[in-house]
């Protein structure tokens, strides 16, 4: 991981989670070859483990394949909810719930 190729390590992303891609908005450019350009992808793999799947993958230097980030997506299922959650050093951490029903409980008013 190269926190020198970032403009913030592990930037706040809310409840966006991306399960591929980068986030180039975050890439400065990278600290070896002085270069801003496309990011690739490599070792992504997808494992299941007590019913959550979890992709991992790296961020690489398109021109000198310098490694700039490790990429970790979750997603599960608990309950009633789809539970998905990001981290890594170029796209950020993130976590989001969604409802498997629907109608969400969650946005249920009472109506006594």
């Amino acid at each position: 991981m190269c926190g020198d190729c970032v403009e913030k390590e592990y930037p706040n992303r809310g409840n966006i989670c991306l399960e591929n891609g980068s986030f180039l908005l975050n890439f400065t450019g990278c600290a070896v070859c002085n270069k801003r350009d496309f990011m690739l992808i490599t070792n992504k793999s997808l494992k299941e483990e007590d019913g959550e799947e979890i992709v991992t993958y790296d961020h690489l230097c398109k021109n000198c394949h310098h490694v700039v980030a490790r990429h970790e997506y979750t997603f599960s299922i608990m309950d009633e909810f789809q539970e998905y959650t990001m981290l890594c050093l170029l796209c950020g951490k993130a976590e989001d719930t969604i409802s498997i029903l629907p109608d969400d409980p969650r946005q249920m008013t009472l109506l006594f």
